[in-house]
């Protein structure tokens, strides 16, 4: 059997999961800050903070919003995404916490919310792969392998 039927290539495998990661990070945080694609905007996000007990709402939902638009726009295009990993995966993880109460399964669960920070933190420790702009600014570049 040929072993090489698929090559293997982390860094097409990495620059998939962080342009999704990204994109789906930009699409949210656009929501919370400009209220772009379909999204309220930061006062309302601000509100809906409020209403769930976080401190100083209105700088938690614009720090929340900026950690996804920018973390996300960062982690898509491979700008520091090792750094803007770290913000992303602790907004992701205070709303699995705060706005999906925990929950893993059921209506108003955070699994997606898990998932993503999950992946920004394993971001965090493979770095971007070879194929961002951060190899450029001191970013540790997945390994080559023959393909």
């Amino acid at each position: 059997m040929n072993k090489n039927l698929i090559p293997m290539n982390p860094n097409l495998g990495l620059l998939i999961m962080r342009a999704m990661i990204g994109v789906v990070g930009a699409i949210h945080g656009g929501g919370k800050l400009f209220g772009a694609f379909g999204g309220d905007g930061l006062r309302a996000f601000a509100e809906v903070l409020k209403g769930m007990n976080v401190p100083v709402p209105m700088v938690s939902a614009l720090l929340a919003g900026a950690a996804e638009f920018f973390g996300g726009i960062m982690i898509a295009v491979g700008l520091f995404p090792r750094l803007a990993a770290i913000p992303f995966a602790f907004t992701m993880f205070v709303a699995f916490f705060t706005a999906h109460h925990g929950k893993l399964i059921g209506k108003g669960s955070g699994e997606f919310a898990l998932t993503l920070g999950a992946f920004a933190i394993g971001l965090f420790f493979t770095g971007p792969g070879r194929w961002s702009i951060g190899p450029v600014h001191g970013a540790t570049p997945a390994p080559r392998t023959k393909a």
